[in-house]
């Protein structure tokens, strides 16, 4: 797993760096910095409304005896993405806005409803949800 963090930080840097050059050729230098930065904020102000939203989900499901199961998985998705939307690059920030929409987060939930799967079925980890 560590391997896999080393070699996306890596990797990832330089990708963003050809976008941000590419894009400073198409564009120019001065509107890619000013779509970096309105990416920034754009992504925060989403990030933190779209949170509120998981939050209060998933306090009415507490609050009529459920398990936030989805909820939680949706809170997930939406910190990883407001995290790629505060880091500087085009890149992290199309994934970073695909994580916090709500019409494309599903295809992500079901990416990590099976990683956390995989995890417990290898027994390193335990999981108790309901579907």
């Amino acid at each position: 797993m560590l391997r896999y963090v080393v070699i996306a930080l890596i990797v990832i840097p330089a990708l963003e760096l050809i976008v941000i050059f590419q894009m400073g050729k198409l564009i120019g230098g001065w509107p890619t910095f000013g779509l970096m930065i309105v990416t920034g904020f754009l992504g925060a102000w989403l990030a933190r409304r779209e949170g509120l939203k998981v939050w209060r989900q998933a306090q009415n499901q507490l609050s009529l005896g459920q398990l936030p199961g989805d909820s939680i998985v949706d809170g997930i998705c939406v910190f990883t993405g407001g995290i790629l939307l505060l880091t500087p690059g085009l890149l992290t920030d199309v994934l970073g806005f695909l994580l916090v929409f709500p019409l494309s987060r599903p295809m992500f939930k079901g990416w990590i409803y099976a990683l956390l799967r995989k995890m417990a079925d290898r027994g390193n980890t335990y999981f108790f949800w309901r579907r």
